[in-house]
């Protein structure tokens, strides 16, 4: 052991709570944080001597590769990184995690339960196949993040081996018909778990993610052993260091549904009070030898301090690098049955992409399984419109989304994108991909969201 400060890099290109809770935690564990970055980070390589800018000791990877358009970047920078410092969630453990379908067959192979599934690249084969899960069945891409990429689908239907560019394949739908949907997410740090929650579905809805509405309720103390010990055992296998392992319990056991590598914190400390951003910052610096104190560790996990930490470094002005699209623009839209190109209108007052009811059924965008509400001119509260899981192709990005579905038949475009994709750009008003050239004014001027 070492009584000097390590110097904990923690690796992460966006500003997650998860990320400055980590970071803060380092410091009140009497360590140095180093927020590793665009603006500050490099790697050098000079006469044979390798070093990293700036220095740190070991690096915690809180690459969000599930929902980058470049996965292969990231994780490339990740590897460069590995190879030369230690790393918690070293590249390849990440990679095989977030790709679920290589999740299932890892755990498999080690004589873990998963739900039954099945992943072709033709859709001969995999529709040849699809009756074996039955009439109904759970429909996933194999990357995706906050339950977009995820469906409860009709099997007596085809569905197709991709949406826009992302592999998908068929899941056996487990569920306990005589309880209210839930599952397990059990947060392991270590070979320890730090606290666990279930999480029941929302209203009209299946899926249980705190993202999408889910409730959460404490399971750290009466979880069944079998969930636990299988919970260690999975981010083992995974071999990660952290981990929020899913599982799901059927009538005989519990299965194993995803191990996430980059798991939220705000619903489990919302569930049990504890955060595990200490935890992570503890094995951290004893990877290195460092010195830490666990009752202080216990002390700090108490509060998720999700505040900017000392160590961010000044963030760079960068406008002119955001995307450009314009008030109708040309898009792609994919659900489970197929994909159309369609013109859809830009509008920045609204907060949900929306669809036209006759689309959505053309392209499998559903089934529907959940309402939101949605402010509508003069109507004080608002009316219910049905959600469904939507993918949006716009150039080479892909988005994929909840929208609202509505009758738009009398409208002039069949999508309405919302702040949910435009948050991404900056809008051109006066672009149109629906004429010969773009409507413009004596300044040109862009207008950015």
């Amino acid at each position: 052991m070492t009584t000097d400060p390590v110097r904990v890099g923690v690796l992460s290109l966006h500003n997650s709570k998860e990320t400055k809770a980590i970071c803060n935690a380092v410091e009140d564990l009497g360590h140095e944080p180093v927020w590793l970055r665009e603006e500050n980070a490099a790697i050098s390589v000079e006469d044979g001597d390798v070093s990293v800018e700036p220095a740190v000791d070991v690096i915690a990877n809180r690459l969000l590769l599930s929902n980058t358009d470049q996965p292969a970047e990231l994780l490339g920078l990740a590897t460069t990184f590995e190879r030369i410092r230690p790393m918690l969630n070293e590249p390849d453990a990440v990679l095989a995690s977030i790709h679920k379908f290589a999740t299932a067959a890892t755990l498999a192979d080690w004589n873990i339960r998963v739900p039954d599934a099945l992943l072709a690249l033709s859709n001969d084969r995999l529709n040849e196949d699809r009756e074996r899960f039955g009439e109904v069945g759970v429909y996933k891409t194999a990357i995706g993040t906050h339950g977009g990429g995820t469906w409860k689908v009709d099997l007596t239907e085809r569905v197709n081996p991709k949406v826009g560019n992302r592999q998908a394949f068929l899941q056996q739908l487990i569920d306990r018909d005589d309880e209210k949907h839930r599952d397990l997410r059990v947060y392991v740090v270590g070979d320890e778990i730090v606290g666990s929650m279930y999480r029941y579905a929302p209203e009209g809805d299946w899926r249980t993610n705190v993202a999408l509405g889910g409730a959460v309720e404490d399971a750290t103390d009466d979880m069944p052993d079998e969930a636990a010990d299988t919970a260690l055992y999975a981010a083992e296998v995974m071999g990660l260091d952290y981990a929020g392992v899913d599982l799901v319990e059927g009538y005989d056991g519990w299965y194993v549904l995803e191990v996430n590598p980059t798991a939220g914190f705000k619903g489990l400390f919302e569930a049990t009070g504890t955060s595990p951003a200490p935890h992570i910052a503890k094995l951290a610096i004893e990877t290195v030898d460092g010195e830490v104190d666990d009752a202080e560790v216990a002390r700090i996990a108490g509060t998720l301090d999700d505040s900017r930490p000392s160590c961010a470094p000044k963030p760079k002005s960068r406008p002119s690098e955001q995307p450009v699209i314009g008030y109708i623009e040309e898009v792609v839209a994919t659900g489970t049955s197929g994909s159309v190109q369609a013109f859809a209108k830009s509008d920045t007052g609204a907060t949900r992409t929306s669809i036209d009811t006759s689309l959505a059924a053309e392209i499998g965008a559903g089934p529907i399984k959940s309402m939101t509400r949605v402010k509508s001119g003069s109507v004080k509260g608002g009316k219910a419109r049905p959600v469904v899981d939507l993918v949006i192709g716009i150039g080479g990005n892909q988005h994929t989304v909840t929208a609202s579905v509505e009758d738009r038949g009398h409208m002039d475009y069949p999508l309405l994108l919302g702040r949910d994709i435009l948050s991404d750009y900056r809008v051109n008003v006066r672009k149109r991909a629906d004429t010969d050239e773009t409507e413009r004014g004596e300044s040109g001027e862009i207008l950015e969201e």
